[in-house]
């Protein structure tokens, strides 16, 4: 049997204003959410439409919140909780939302759907009821910093080997990947080499003042809603960026890190920091813009298009800087319809790619997905998301798109220019 009061209590530690403002009578049912969710128009499952999620958790808080559901619950839909309610949260939050904003932005009232079901997935935490790989990526990560004596040695010893990689790329034996040192520029990547090659190679042929981090950008806790854990993961990139004095933190293709150390992480800490914060494409647009990089768009000749990760584009505003570089290496370059704020979720966010037990279902989900796809014909799809990437690749596999899927630095590294080693020199003398 559940512990109610326990299940009550933790969901009053979440009950914030926009939760409050949603969870109420905002709500007028009116519909307008239904077809703009990604889950909902590949399934036709009313009860995977954005209004019935949020109703599994929001009958609960009108119950205590609302004085007309104190009165009239029935009137309202508002319920005790119950056991089976438990049962319908982790369905709800975990497996049938990406939290990817969509119905937000096409709902007339601006309902925060995600911010109940978020609010649900803390909870859920909290009783030991959330995905248990979500819980051991976040953990994972945590232990990084506790054990970081004994696995820094390892990470510069694969890091060197990398960096032959880049040298050989760039035709520049002194190109490097410093790692942990005084910079201009602190670099967050994945724990993938995809996230650490590519922008090592255009900091270096940019000759950019860099340095990349101990840790992985990544943070687990946001998707499991454990603030604690979350802040942990983020405080070990904050205070990294201090000691190497960086004046930006640069955090690799990855949406949910970047709103997290842009957004999330000077409420966390109540603080505003010496760095600025910046999305790897922001830099990779200004290093294009100012010209720092020598492009040939005719070494990425197929048609291509760029798919707006949730995290990056909707909530994170950035949208016009990764197609400004994508369009400056490439020669074909295909919008997809929608796009920008109202381009629909792959169906893999939110740490749902990582559950496997759920894969058929997330496959489903990304319907829509693969139907903009195959409309406007590309071989070829760059994202700015490793959820994202590796749900579209399996899309692709699955549904035969004959696609290749590359996020937006690989793809500006196979349009560089390599100077030959003695004109590089010989500017260097001439800047000297």
């Amino acid at each position: 049997m559940i512990e109610a009061k326990k299940v009550i209590n933790e969901l009053e530690k979440r009950y914030t204003r926009l939760v409050g403002t949603s969870a109420t009578n905002l709500c007028t049912h009116c519909g307008w959410c239904i077809e703009s969710c990604h889950i909902y128009k590949a399934t036709g499952n009313p009860e995977h439409s954005p209004v019935a999620k949020a109703e599994k958790v929001r009958k609960v808080l009108k119950r205590k919140h609302d004085w007309l559901s104190r009165v009239f619950p029935k009137w309202t839909g508002a319920a005790d909780l119950s056991e089976k309610d438990i049962d319908d949260w982790i369905e709800a939050a975990f497996k049938n939302c990406t939290l990817c904003e969509r119905c937000v932005v096409n709902c007339p009232m601006a309902v925060e759907t995600p911010q109940i079901l978020g609010a649900a997935r803390g909870v859920l935490t909290s009783m030991g009821k959330n995905p248990e790989i979500l819980t051991q990526l976040t953990d994972s990560a945590i232990a990084r910093e506790e054990n970081l004596k004994m696995m820094e040695g390892f990470f510069r010893k694969q890091i060197q080997k990398l960096e032959k990689q880049v040298q050989d790329k760039l035709g520049d034996p002194k190109a490097s990947i410093p790692i942990s040192e005084e910079a201009d520029i602190l670099y967050v990547p994945l724990s993938g080499v995809h996230t650490m090659i590519p922008a090592a190679t255009i900091f270096n042929a940019a000759n950019a003042s860099w340095s990349m981090s101990l840790f992985e950008a990544s943070n687990y806790g946001l998707f499991i809603a454990d603030i604690p854990k979350a802040k942990k993961i983020v405080e070990r990139i904050l205070k990294e960026a201090e000691r190497v004095k960086a004046k930006t933190l640069v955090v690799t293709e990855c949406g949910h890190a970047y709103g997290v150390l842009k957004w999330e992480a000077p409420k966390w800490f109540n603080k505003k920091f010496d760095f600025e914060v910046k999305s790897l494409l922001e830099v990779m647009d200004d290093y294009v813009s100012q010209g720092l990089l020598q492009i040939d768009p005719s070494k990425n000749p197929e048609p291509v298009t760029y798919h707006d990760p949730c995290n990056m584009g909707r909530k994170g505003g950035i949208f016009e800087e990764p197609r400004r570089v994508i369009q400056a290496a490439s020669m074909d370059y295909r919008e997809m319809t929608p796009n920008r704020v109202e381009n629909f979720c792959c169906g893999g966010g939110a740490g749902l790619v990582a559950c496997s037990d759920w894969t058929e279902e997330r496959l489903l989900y990304g319907s829509t997905k693969v139907d903009q796809i195959r409309d406007i014909k590309v071989s070829k799809v760059v994202t700015a998301c490793d959820n994202c990437l590796h749900q579209i690749q399996e899309l692709g596999e699955k549904n035969d798109l004959g696609i290749t899927v590359s996020n937006v630095s690989q793809y500006l590294v196979n349009a560089l220019v390599i100077p030959e080693r003695g004109k590089i020199e010989k500017d260097k003398i001439l800047q000297a």
